[in-house]
């Protein structure tokens, strides 16, 4: 796969601040659209969600490690895959599996996931953290 250009990256980047924009939660987003929710951050937020993608984002097929589940978004934003940590979140885009089907769709946010979970190329980091006085 490509590595995102700067365009790409910031539309991704949007996606994920209107779907976590609520929330109010710390975020990492990395190269492939695979993002760390922080929802206790602390030190260096890319190191932080970089030891949490390493160890929950490789795939291991027969595992736990394997599985997923895929949410569509409103708003023809495209899927979000889930895996075995909560955390971790990867997005698809509308334009990206052949198939549009859950199963096609989850495998390819779970390879997504294994890329970013290999590389760890951390892409935007969203500090959410109130600023210190």
């Amino acid at each position: 796969m490509a590595l995102m250009d700067a365009n790409s990256t910031d539309s991704l980047v949007e996606v994920w601040r209107r779907i976590l924009e609520p929330s109010g939660t710390s975020w990492v987003l990395f190269e492939h659209g695979t993002c760390v929710l922080l929802k206790e951050p602390g030190g260096d937020l890319a190191e932080q969600a970089s030891a949490v993608l390493g160890e929950f984002g490789p795939v291991h097929v027969g595992s736990s490690a394997g599985d997923f589940n895929v949410l569509t978004l409103k708003d023809d934003l495209g899927w979000l895959v889930t895996g075995h940590h909560p955390d971790v979140v990867t997005h698809v885009a509308l334009d990206e599996p052949v198939d549009p089907s859950h199963l096609a769709v989850g495998i390819h946010g779970r390879s997504k996931r294994h890329q970013d979970g290999t590389d760890l190329h951390v892409v935007h980091v969203e500090d959410r953290r109130p600023a210190a006085d």
